[in-house]
């Protein structure tokens, strides 16, 4: 008798205290993110979610993309395996606290929604294409929605977000 991966096995690592200095159970809402993504991709399977800095995000581009600098999140897909591990998902902090200054935007929300598009990457999700992103996005507002987070894509609609 073989028995499915769990729904969702969460784990969030802290590294960077700056993330937990400004958010209140920064763990809570960053694991809430990952399942909510997981569940409304009907998904299964365990990943890690790293809250770092921006040096660390940096280094990372580097080595796995060949990118100068920090991004906001970066997804690392785990090959296939028995364990039903799916991947990791790492976010910087310096740069998604300027990106959700930039946009008026409350820093868990764009923490959920940073966690939320890592994990649709894991499972196959991709915005490469107007329509693969048109997919990808409407989940993500979706998902968002149910975390209680207005739309992160709005302004760019120009529209307020809560209809």
């Amino acid at each position: 008798m073989s028995s499915a991966p769990p729904m969702a096995e969460v784990e969030v690592l802290v590294e960077s205290k700056d993330w937990a200095s400004c958010l209140a159970d920064v763990s809570g809402l960053a694991a809430r993110a990952a399942e909510a993504a997981l569940s409304a991709a009907d998904a299964r399977g365990g990943l890690a979610v790293l809250l770092a800095d921006d040096d660390r995000l940096a280094g990372l581009n580097a080595a796995f993309r060949g990118r100068s600098g920090p991004t906001n999140v970066l997804s690392f897909p785990a090959p296939a395996n028995p364990e039903g591990w799916l991947g990791d998902v790492a976010l910087a902090f310096g740069t998604c606290l300027r990106e959700a200054e930039a946009q008026d935007k409350r820093l868990e929300h764009h923490l959920q929604h940073l966690v939320a598009h890592g994990v649709l990457h894991l499972v196959g999700y991709d915005h490469e294409t107007e329509s693969e992103a048109s997919a990808m996005e409407g989940l993500e507002v979706m998902i968002l929605a149910g975390l209680g987070a207005p739309d992160p894509y709005a302004a760019e609609r120009g529209d307020d977000g809560q209809s």
